[in-house]
């Protein structure tokens, strides 16, 4: 289907197949904007009734959901999903694994001494050429020069196979996550006259779907009814106002497009690559192999124009472009806290490593010429410059051993490893994790703002007091208390004036709570009626959605809700809820004992206030006042002038809706508190209900000095007179504040933005947000983490979010934080393991090659111990579960060094033992075991046990040191939960395992020479030694060694990513930047023309079609350079679009 180019498709498209239209008029359709697209529908189709005739569909009851009907439309009209791009092959990996630095150097120096060991030189026997042959007397040893090449060879293959199957698992279980999180996504559709929630990919063309708030579109369609719908097509248009949508006027909906407000019903006309975003998405090659076919055939035609497009590219474009793949590749603001860290020690360990390597190969090569030439004054003869060779090629392996020792290669592993393993866990714990970075940056978190309704509190909404007829009943009152007026225009209000997706079902299990289907809100009122018994169904059937005249949806602005209903006689009703303090503001009337109008003064409000709301908002109450008004038929209020519609208002009750605090978010703030991770709630709701639910969960206790406000203070304490948000007034508030009620979203989005901006504490704040709504976006992007709710939570937010929470809950945010900071551990743990045995490594294969000139450690050895260190301890380390015991002590913040003075006491502790031993060994060893000397071994001399003793022991101390590794904080118990990791283990006993099989059967390749039971008993005894050694160094305190403070931190400086450093330079230098923008307005006039004449020859040839299309796309991204708008893809989308090259589109995509 994806295949747009064969025929046999295209003319599929043109039969309908038994429906009223075809593929191709749908998709001409949907491109249609505005009043075109009403006349269109209007002329062709007769109006919408037409379209839903002709799709075979009914807009009442919509399709039946007849399987055979809905396969058959699938196969006219497509599924609804985007086919992904082809994941890389494992092969590809491969390569990609190749292109390491160190294993090239590695590869070409195997190479090289594979070449040399089967090149015999003739004049080999000569004695003159000194020491090179002293070895290879033997003839079959000779031989065996090509071992050590070949084994080096196979490592390196050993080392990229093991890190193309981490890449490639890596891949698929992110696909896993991917596909989860569109599993996850359903949508409301109407099949057989029952609404029900389908999966996105099973919608199909001839749906009746109904969109409400905060839905994200699945699939292009025209309204058929809509109550002040208004859409955000910024993703589509780049247009960042909301358009109005509505039946008359412009009902074209288009997938990919955010609803802002209001609900509908629409037919669905285009799915999957057939509807608008789909376009696009096939335009932008979401088949990597098309964009190749693409790009080879318009260098073919297009040579001249490539040529032009060159200094484009180049003086402009390639920044760009880097600049786009940084900004979209890390999709939130900046690298984590721990990349940046990592990435700035790799580098520094890299520069030493570098540093010793090339030292060891001058060293080396000083030494054999010094040696040969001028104290032996030997001449340098043609035949014996092969030999030669080989002895420097013997030097230069040695060197890149060192390197490759000295580079922590394994480092990105263990990253990679903890974080896949952590994310794969927390979904478990009902963590869905978005993007792999958000994992660590929690563990770092030091302040939590999180909503109130649903995340703290259980969003089961349930009545249980009201104020009805100038009496206020703590319980639900019986329904013959209240008089039968009053009673009826509240059932009224209520059923009609809510939501028609809101409803009350019958509980899944017996005895279990009713199911709260759509808002929870309305759902509590809806309740209200049942215990009232009545029942809203009966109401809402006899004017069911369609008779509705006018409805005001709610919105954070409004902040209540209205409808408008034709009485018989011609006459208009609208009913209004809300909050109670803003709709009791507009009542001047109250229905009294009677149930007949009163007046309601301002003074009677305030009394109001007092003795009903409050009282009912410290219980933790939210309180909605329900109301009317009536408006003559003749003349018709002018509708849309809501000031004067939303007054004047009559008061039928005040209802008081608990919504308990969930059981176990008390303890989890607690923990929260103790982590050192301040909470804040921000929340929609009247102040004393949130104090009271702060109170509960233990946010605020009583008699502490903190600050609860409501949003108008908030704003009037942070803005100056004109009205400009200030930091230093921010700086004065957030400190104590810990509730902030009647909050709208851009004060959120001002709090959080405030708070990580601050500088008045040394650590910058961290700061995770949590959010459901479609305006809380703003905020989730700009938190460091944001959460977003799987279950209350829109379609918008989750885009915006970093991490679902599958069950609302906030416990599961303290899980977020456990996990976070076991990531941050787990890498430091295998940092200090790593470190230890890069030190010790290094300074063995240095001083060992220049004192014997030739390492203790062979190359093979050195990769084998490079594996075990690298890639099996940072699978061992890095997998270890997280405990309570994380949540005891405060954030690391941004700028603690990822290695602790504790630390580095311990990696320079094992690493002096280490040393001791080894040097021990290596220069006195064959007197203490009673063996020959290894030193100064000529050079295919056969494998030694002296320097298989050195090895064997040297990997001995890296394995009993890995259990050391296992605690940082400078614990005693290093055993302890050691069996609730088996990979552990498993790893260190199989390490062991194949040292064994290596000592005993390595033989040349590994340069190893078997060993009899005691010299074994020796090298495990000496490992052991580390574990005692370890309780020696965890007994020294820390103050007696100063010197050991700063190691790994990362100044103020680097913590800011470069990007923002680039950011800031930008800001200071005005007078740059309007040359650039000058610069990008000339290139984008040049690439304009250059667009306009591809446009030109495209009609003319109706082939190069994609090179205009990539024309344009590298033109957006300078003009993205410049607006920075937020969201890099969708920009190009609306060039591509609105240019005319769309019109092209079609035909050339299909050739």
């Amino acid at each position: 289907m994806g295949d747009m180019r064969n025929s046999d498709f295209y003319a599929k498209n043109q039969r309908n197949e038994g429906f009223g239209c075809s593929l191709m008029e749908l998709r001409g359709l949907m491109e249609l904007r505005g009043s075109e697209a009403v006349v269109k529908i209007q002329e062709e189709y007769g109006a919408i009734e037409g379209l839903c005739h002709r799709l075979k569909t009914s807009q009442t009851e919509g399709l039946t959901g007849d399987e055979v009907d809905l396969t058959k439309r699938r196969e006219v009209f497509g599924k609804n999903l985007i086919p992904p791009k082809k994941p890389k092959t494992f092969i590809e990996l491969v390569w990609e694994a190749l292109q390491d630095v160190t294993l090239i150097i590695l590869e070409i120096a195997a190479i090289i001494s594979l070449g040399l060991s089967f090149y015999r030189p003739p004049g080999g026997n000569n004695q003159s050429c000194g020491t090179a042959n002293a070895g290879a007397e033997d003839e079959g040893e000779a031989e065996a020069g090509w071992i050590e090449g070949a084994a080096i060879l196979l490592s390196v293959v050993c080392v990229v196979l093991v890190t193309a199957f981490n890449d490639w698992s890596k891949e698929k279980q992110f696909r896993g996550l991917q596909s989860r999180i569109e599993q996850e996504q359903k949508f409301q559709v109407v099949r057989g006259g029952q609404v029900i929630q389908l999966p996105v990919a099973d919608i199909v063309v001839g749906d009746i779907a109904q969109v409400k708030y905060g839905d994200l579109l699945p699939a292009d369609g025209v309204l058929i009814q809509g109550n002040d719908l208004k859409i955000d097509e910024s993703s589509l248009t780049g247009e960042s106002d909301h358009v109005r949508k509505s039946a008359d006027k412009d009902p074209m909906l288009l997938s990919g497009t955010h609803v802002m407000e209001g609900s509908g019903r629409m037919v669905v006309t285009a799915v999957g690559v057939n509807s608008q975003s789909g376009i696009i998405f096939t335009l932008l090659g979401a088949g990597g192999e098309e964009e190749e076919k693409k790009e080879k055939k318009v260098k073919k035609q297009d040579g001249a124009a490539a040529m032009e497009m060159q200094p484009l590219k180049s003086a402009e474009g390639g920044e760009t472009d880097d600049k786009e793949k940084k900004k979209s590749g890390g999709s939130k603001k900046e690298k984590s806290v721990l990349q940046g860290k990592l990435t700035k020690l790799a580098v520094q360990i890299g520069k030493a490593g570098l540093g010793m390597s090339a030292l060891t190969v001058i060293i080396l090569v000083l030494y054999f010429a010094i040696d040969n030439f001028v104290l032996q004054k030997r001449q340098w003869l043609p035949e014996c410059t092969p030999i030669y060779i080989q002895y420097f090629v013997k030097f230069f392996i040695i060197g890149v051993t060192v390197l490759v020792v000295a580079v922590p290669e394994g480092l990105p592993l263990a990253v990679t490893i903890s974080l896949a393993y952590s994310v794969k866990k927390m979904m478990k714990d009902n963590n869905l994790v978005r993007h792999l970075d958000a994992c660590e940056t929690m563990g770092n978190a030091t302040a939590i703002c999180s909503d109130k309704t649903g995340t703290l509190t259980t969003n089961r909404m349930t009545a249980v007091q009201c104020y009805v007829g100038d009496i206020h009943y703590k319980v639900i009152p019986d329904p013959s208390s209240i008089p039968p007026k009053t009673l009826d225009f509240l059932v009224n209000s209520i059923s009609i004036n809510s939501a028609y997706t809101s409803k009350i079902l019958p509980p899944d299990k017996d005895g279990g709570l009713p199911k709260q289907v759509g808002n929870k809100t309305e759902c509590g009122l809806l309740g209200l009626i049942i215990d009232l018994k009545r029942d809203y169904q009966t109401i809402r059937n006899q004017i069911p959605e369609e008779k509705l005249y006018k409805v005001y949806t709610f919105n954070s602005v409004r902040k209540s809700m209205s409808t408008v209903i034709k009485l018989p006689d011609g006459n208009f009703r609208m009913y209004s809820k809300g909050a109670s303090e803003i709709i009791l503001k507009k009542c001047n009337r109250i229905l009294n004992e009677v149930g007949e109008p009163r007046v309601f003064r301002p003074r009677d409000r305030d009394e109001m206030v007092k003795k009903v709301i409050e009282p009912m908002a410290s219980d933790g109450l939210r309180t909605i006042c329900v109301a009317y008004r009536d408006f003559p038929g003749n003349p018709e209020p002018n509708w849309e002038d809501e000031n004067n519609i939303l007054t004047d208002l009559t008061a039928i009750c005040v209802v008081g809706i608990e919504d308990p605090v969930r059981p176990e978010v008390p303890e989890a703030i607690r923990k929260c508190q103790r982590a050192g991770i301040t909470v804040r709630m921000v929340t929609g709701d009247n102040i004393n209900t949130a104090r009271a639910i702060a109170i509960k969960c233990g946010i605020i206790h009583p008699g502490e000095d903190f600050l609860c406000i409501e949003g108008k203070e908030f704003n009037r304490r942070i803005r100056n007179e004109k009205g400009e948000v200030e930091q230093e007034r921010i700086d004065k508030v957030w400190p104590k504040l810990r509730v902030l009620a009647r909050s709208s979203p851009t004060d959120k989005h001002t709090l959080v933005k405030g708070i990580i901006d601050s500088t008045m504490v040394e650590q910058r704040q961290v700061v995770a947000v949590t959010g459901d709504g479609t305006n809380d976006g703003p905020a989730l992007k700009k938190a460091d983490v944001g959460f977003a709710m799987g279950i209350a939570g829109t379609d918008v937010a989750k885009e915006a979010s970093d991490i679902i929470l599958t069950d609302d809950n906030f416990s599961s945010i303290v899980k977020a934080v456990m996990w976070g900071r076991n990531v941050y551990d787990s890498i430091s743990k295998f940092l200090q393991f790593q470190l230890t045995v890069n030190v010790v490594a290094v300074i063995v294969a240095f001083t060992g090659a220049c004192i014997t000139q030739d390492s203790p450690l062979k190359a093979v050895q050195m990769l084998w111990v490079n594996l075990i260190m690298d890639t099996f301890a940072s699978l061992a380390l890095a997998t270890e579960p997280p405990t309570e015991s994380l949540l005891m002590r405060k954030p690391y913040g941004r700028n603690k060094p990822l290695i602790s003075s504790t630390m580095t006491k311990n990696i320079l502790g094992h690493a002096v033992y280490q040393l001791v031993i080894i040097f021990t060994l290596l220069f006195v060893g064959e007197r203490l075991f009673d063996i020959d000397s290894g030193r100064n071994a000529p050079l295919h001399a056969p494998p030694s046990e002296h320097y298989t003793i050195i090895f064997n022991t040297f990997v001995m101390m890296q394995l009993f040191n890995e259990i050391n590794a296992r605690k940082i904080h400078g614990e005693r118990n290093v055993f302890e939960g050691i069996y609730r990791n088996p990979i552990f283990c498993s790893i260190v006993l199989g390490t062991f395992g194949i040292q064994i099989v290596i000592v005993q059967f390595g033989g040349k390749p590994f340069s190893c020479s078997p060993l009899d039971a005691e010299k074994w008993m020796w090298c495990v005894f000496l490992g052991l030694g580390e574990l005692v050694w370890g309780q020696v160094i965890s007994s020294i305190p820390n103050n007696k060694l100063r010197f050991l403070k700063a190691a790994g931190q990362l100044s103020q400086k680097d913590d800011m990513p470069e990007e923002e450093l680039n950011e800031d330079q930008e800001e200071i230098d005005h007078a740059e930047r309007e040359l650039r923008r000058g610069q990008i307005l000339w290139f984008r006039g040049l690439s304009r023309i250059q667009t306009q004449i591809e446009v030109v020859n495209t009609f003319k040839s109706g082939t190069s079609f994609q090179g205009s299309l990539r024309r344009q796309s590298s033109t957006t991204s300078q003009n993205q350079d410049v607006t920075n708008v937020s969201s890099p893809s969708h920009l190009s989308l609306s060039n591509a679009l609105s240019s005319p090259t769309s019109t092209a589109a079609v035909p050339a995509g299909r050739e």
